[in-house]
């Protein structure tokens, strides 16, 4: 746990699986920032639910393609997703006003890479970015 960055930055479900798993490259956001750099993920309690049942199904949330069919999404298989802490990693290397990717919508987008799960950490959830060690649950 201590080797998770210092900076938090909160994500609904299923964007935050998407991005720690790989498959989602760019978080979309309406403020820009000039923060660089690893950032835990904090996935935030609630789930952004017609992105979770379109992902559930298969169907990409952003396109409509039915191009996530077999990615691996825990609640495909009855599993399910955390919500309300850290689930994984990444770095932000740029903030973009436009980008071709097909998962960016936003006005902005935080260009990730080198995303991954990490073991989950509850952590109660702030807007923006956050040292989420001040706001750690202790583990019962």
């Amino acid at each position: 746990m201590t080797d998770l960055p210092k900076y938090a930055l909160s994500i609904m479900q299923p964007w935050a699986w998407l991005i720690v798993n790989g498959h989602k490259e760019i978080e979309n956001r309406s403020w820009p920032t000039r923060f660089r750099g690893p950032v835990a993920i904090h996935a935030g309690k609630k789930i952004d639910i017609t992105p979770h049942r379109e992902v559930t199904a298969g169907f990409h949330p952003v396109t409509g393609g039915k191009t996530l069919k077999g990615i691996g999404y825990p609640a495909c298989s009855g599993h399910d997703i955390e919500t309300g802490g850290i689930v994984g990693v990444a770095e932000i290397v740029d903030c973009v006003p436009t980008s071709s990717s097909e998962w960016f919508v936003g006005e902005y987008g935080f260009v990730i890479r080198n995303a991954r799960p990490v073991d989950f950490t509850s952590v109660k959830g702030k807007l923006g970015f956050f040292d989420w060690r001040k706001w750690e649950v202790a583990s019962k």
